[in-house]
């Protein structure tokens, strides 16, 4: 369950960059992460909220974004979303394909009083 140390990770950042803008409170933090990360967003909302507790961000709304994992084909340029874990590109069928989005891991905004 990596989702607890992001969790954790993450609300230092929130924590520190509330502090750091003078909040008083926060009351949303927009979360992006890429498919192959493989949060499970309920279990990572829990955690957050753990790691938040009696702070000025435990009643923040948590929004999270998830990426799907795009793909390009070194040998065509195809460029196509993955479908059920097949890591081949759909037009030429070569296995030599670069990961593009999907592996991200960002808060995309903190907003707060």
């Amino acid at each position: 369950m990596h989702e607890i140390r992001i969790a954790s990770d993450l609300s230092e950042i929130v924590l520190g960059a509330a502090a750091q803008g003078k909040l008083l409170k926060v009351t949303a933090v927009n979360v992006n992460f890429g498919q192959m990360v493989q949060i499970v967003p309920d279990i990572f909302e829990s955690a957050f909220r753990a790691a938040v507790k009696d702070s000025i961000a435990q009643d923040a709304e948590i929004n999270i974004e998830v990426i799907p994992v795009r793909l390009c084909c070194r040998l065509c340029s195809s460029d196509f979303e993955l479908d059920e874990n097949f890591f081949r590109c759909k037009v030429c069928g070569s296995s030599e394909i670069d990961i593009v989005n999907g592996k991200e891991l960002f808060i995309k905004s903190i907003e707060g009083e």
